[in-house]
Parts: structure tokens; C-alpha cells; sequence
């Protein structure tokens, strides 16, 4: 038997939409508002869905303590209240759009769990703008 189990957590960051290889005129025209030199923020939500087997043993996915552990160290710890542009080191030389943060996020939590367990990272940055991400 197979399930999908679900944790949701939260993190407020800032960040910057550019490219330092690109003029700001350049950056300005795709990234528009997102592109202010001083910054602007996100209030993001997060949904980390786990699949997998059923132990028949413990009757669990996986233990949510250890998923809500893992979630806390690697995103919120990692994330929470940081210009993610200056201050977290996934970011030097990435652009971090909702894509991209949300591929880092899954990448540092895949590291976590055993390799038979699937993952799927869902980032809100807004209450209507939201992308998912499972490895594929």
C-alpha cells in the first residue's frame, strides 16, 4: 500500500529578480518590480509531500517529527527571514526565482531521506502564484 503524506511550513525572505551578466535596463524589462536594487519579500508557503510504502510495521510514510526535523533545518533555519540573494549560499550565482528556490528546496531534502521515498515541494509565494517541483 502506498500513500502520499504532507507537511506544510512557512518563511519570510527577500530577494531580487536579475542577472549580473545583464544590463539593468535588460534586467528591468523581464524581471520588472522584481528587479529593485533594494530588495522586496515573500511571505512563502510550503507543502513537502512524501510517497511512499506503508511500514506495516509503524503504519507511517515516513515519522512527521522526522519530516517536520528535516523540513525545520534545511528550509526554515536555512530560509526564514534572509535576503536569500546575499545571505544564502545556494543563491550566489542562482537566480532565485519561486523555480529555482523550490528545486534547491527539494534537493536539500531529498539529501535527507532514504532513496525509496518520493518528493514533491509545492512553494507558494503568493497565495496565487505557486510552483512544484519532483526531481523530474
Amino acid at each position: 500500500m502506498r500513500a502520499t503524506v504532507s507537511r506544510k511550513a512557512h518563511f519570510n525572505a527577500a530577494h531580487r529578480l536579475y542577472r549580473k551578466d545583464w544590463s539593468f535596463k535588460k534586467n528591468d524589462a523581464v524581471f520588472g518590480k522584481c528587479n529593485n536594487p533594494n530588495f522586496h519579500g515573500h511571505n512563502y508557503e510550503l507543502i513537502v509531500s512524501i510517497t511512499g510504502e506503508i511500514d506495516q510495521e509503524t503504519g507511517y510514510v515516513i515519522d512527521m517529527k522526522i519530516l517536520k526535523d528535516i523540513i525545520k533545518a534545511e528550509v526554515e533555519d536555512a530560509f526564514d527571514h534572509k535576503n536569500l540573494n546575499v545571505e544564502v549560499p545556494e543563491f550566489k550565482d542562482l537566480n532565485p526565482t519561486a523555480e529555482n528556490i523550490a528545486v534547491v528546496i527539494y534537493n536539500k531534502i531529498k539529501l535527507k531521506l532514504v532513496s525509496h521515498l518520493e518528493l514533491e515541494v509545492t512553494l507558494f509565494e503568493t497565495p496565487r502564484n505557486f510552483v512544484t517541483y519532483s526531481g523530474k
